[in-house]
């Protein structure tokens, strides 16, 4: 048994205890590999343990990584079955074409400014690209989102339904780093009450998706009612610094 399959089972374990614990179905929690680092053959191997979700931060990267590993995740590989690479780090505007034409989703829309240009380039590839809001719960200078009493989350709520190439599915956050159980699972509670709201705000846009919870923290998340946690480090192992030019 390999490093990867091991920590796939006992991830699968631990997501079953954690939604078991709060009364709610395993099947209620999706799973994403996030990928960010890992050459194309980890990602085949991952795909050949089931895993079809990923989550990639950077547009060159994954580029470059889809590029070498056509071969590696095709249909040989997965029969059948639908792999899906999202774009979860922060997206510059200037880059959204490149984001849209080779992701599958975009789970760290941020700004009106993006979300036009994802949908111009959506449109241009003949496809509507699912998108996530990414919420800034944290009070941390590294994190990214908009922040949601703000101007800007206001304007993008009410954009959004204009941009038809855009497909709306729900929100995203990034609880803030070392702090007490209570604050990480404050900032869970909190995306969750800004999706009951925001839905029911604006009946024409979609919020299925609470995108919340990574290696350390998706039990709480769980807990809090996150649809989709976020898990890298916990399957693949701690990450090789980055490749420069990659």
């Amino acid at each position: 048994m390999t490093e990867l399959k091991e920590n796939l089972e006992r991830m699968e374990d631990a997501i079953a205890a954690a939604c078991r614990s709060v009364g709610r179905a395993r099947g209620e929690v999706e799973l994403m590999a996030v990928s960010k680092m890992f050459p194309a053959e980890t990602i085949a191997e991952a795909v050949a343990l089931g895993l079809t979700l990923f989550g990639e931060n950077r547009v060159q990267e994954f580029a470059g990584k889809a590029l070498h590993a056509a071969g590696l995740w095709s249909s040989e590989v997965a029969p059948r079955t639908r792999l899906r690479f999202h774009m979860i780090g922060h997206l510059q505007s200037n880059k959204a074409a490149r984001a849209a034409e080779i992701f599958d989703g975009v789970d760290s829309l941020d700004s009106v400014r993006l979300a036009e240009r994802l949908s111009e380039a959506a449109g241009n590839a003949g496809k509507r690209l699912p998108v996530l809001i990414e919420v800034k719960l944290s009070p941390e200078a590294t994190k990214t989102g908009v922040e949601p009493e703000s101007d800007e989350a206001g304007r993008l709520l009410e954009r959004l339904p204009d941009l038809l190439d855009l497909e709306v599915r729900g929100l995203m956050t990034i609880a803030p780093w070392g702090v007490a159980e209570d604050v990480t699972r404050a900032c869970f509670r909190s995306l969750r009450m800004w999706r009951d709201r925001w839905a029911k705000a604006h009946p024409n846009l979609r919020f299925d998706v609470l995108s919340m919870g990574m290696s350390g923290d998706f039990a709480l998340a769980i807990a809090e009612g996150a649809t989709r946690i976020r898990v890298g480090t916990a399957l693949f192992g701690a990450r090789k610094p980055q490749i420069e030019g990659t």
